[in-house]
């Protein structure tokens, strides 16, 4: 992950709704004795907020000295991480209510000019002229003004600064107006809506599966080693801790390797061929079990060594056995476009704010060797955040980057509210 200056952490240009938009409340309300489902934005906030917790409680028996609220100097952990990583994919989410909020008061009233449209959306500065341009190469596919403005919109919380590039705008702008015409619909808006959703979808159920899984197991295991009488050992993990679907087998093999090669240059990353068929739910074990390790280490580095191999275990069953079936589902549904082909438009413009740390994929692409070697193919537009190797080894240069300055990741993130919430 690069390091840049942090921005506020609500995309506040883009908070300011016209009153248009404000009067469609009433198409969210529901009967006085219905319980309404939650928003995406309101499940990813719960689920910030539950990361939160689990970050200072295993934090805290990580590094004792650190205290809610507080920061350690000791390197973080795969649910240090989670917290950012989910508000990135509540930033997401936020642009995709932005763009339904516009839809639906588009369907009252279409917008006059694409001027109307961003005046409506209150955008002014770079984002209004960023979104602008994206707008401007979309009505030059043959969309309208109001599915133009919309498709932009959703992006609007995400890395637009790429689109300063007018080799990445261009690509965008074709791989967005592609999607569109793939859609189902029998209108412009219907069409539009569709790539809305499928994107709001592939980030929701992603972030639901995560939190469930693996924060569901963190805090199962937080859980017993609350409960458990007596000091707390890796041996203890290993023997007395398990998840449904964990082998005991297993989960030793991956600590014992872990304890091993912590300390390797470089690091072990693919778990594919050093344990083969091995059930995510026995790494997430050796990962509690080398986070205690990690506790009993008698050197900062050695400590630190431990924590990364422990985040390595945990962060590729995220990515392999929870992520990706939502980001390639098998058999696509007839009411989504491609949720690779929305995945690939917006990786160039894909960033997470760890803390202070900024990373986005942008910079990760650009230190990496040019793919095609065709100048006028942007580096960042070369990758896809639906394909496992792209998404995996963006996320490790993440990491490398965010460790530099580990205290930084303990300004945790203000989880968003739903603009019309």
């Amino acid at each position: 992950m690069a390091i840049l200056p942090r921005t506020d952490a609500h995309p506040a240009s883009f908070t300011r709704l016209p009153v248009l938009l404000g009067a469609l409340l009433f198409l969210s309300t529901r009967a006085a004795w219905a319980q309404p489902a939650p928003t995406p934005l309101e499940d990813n906030r719960t689920i910030t907020l539950g990361y939160i917790d689990i970050a200072y409680e295993l934090g805290g028996i990580i590094d004792p000295s650190l205290l809610p609220g507080g920061s350690s100097s000791a390197r973080p952990n795969w649910f240090t991480f989670a917290p950012h990583a989910s508000q990135a994919g509540g930033k997401g989410m936020y642009g995709t209510a932005l763009a339904r909020h516009f839809l639906a008061a588009a369907r009252l009233q279409s917008s006059l000019s694409l001027t109307n449209a961003l005046d409506r959306l209150g955008l002014d500065g770079v984002p209004r002229q960023r979104l602008q341009e994206l707008s401007l190469q979309l009505i030059a596919q043959g969309l309208t003004v109001d599915a133009a403005t919309a498709l932009s919109v959703m992006t609007s919380s995400l890395n637009i600064e790429v689109l300063a590039d007018p080799r990445t705008l261009l690509t965008t702008a074709a791989r967005m107006g592609a999607l569109y015409w793939s859609a189902p619909g029998s209108s412009p808006l219907d069409k539009t809506e569709v790539v809305v959703i499928t994107l709001e979808r592939t980030l929701h159920e992603g972030n639901l599966a995560i939190f469930n899984d693996i924060g569901g197991s963190a805090r199962l295991y937080l859980d017993w080693r609350r409960d458990a009488s007596g000091p707390i050992t890796p041996e203890r993990v290993l023997t007395e801790f398990t998840l449904v679907d964990a082998f005991a087998a297993e989960a030793r093999q991956a600590y014992d390797f872990a304890v091993a090669h912590a300390e390797d240059t470089p690091r072990a990353t693919r778990m594919d061929l050093l344990f083969p068929g091995m059930h995510w739910k026995s790494l997430l074990v050796a990962a509690f079990a080398v986070y205690e390790e990690a506790r009993l280490a008698t050197t900062p580095a050695r400590r630190d060594a431990l924590i990364a191999m422990g985040t390595n275990f945990v962060a590729w069953r995220e990515q392999r056995d929870q992520a990706q079936p939502v980001f390639t589902p098998t058999g696509s549904p007839t009411d989504e476009v491609s949720r690779a082909g929305v995945l690939q438009m917006l990786t160039p413009l894909l960033m997470t704010d760890f803390g202070t740390v900024r990373w986005t994929y942008a910079d990760y692409a650009n230190s990496q060797p040019d793919r095609d070697g065709n100048p006028l193919t942007p580096r960042p537009c070369e990758y896809s955040w639906a394909d496992f190797w792209d998404r995996w080894n963006g996320i490790l240069f993440a990491f490398d980057a965010a460790y530099a300055r580990p205290t930084e990741l303990w300004v945790m993130p203000e989880p968003l509210m739903d603009p019309l919430g």
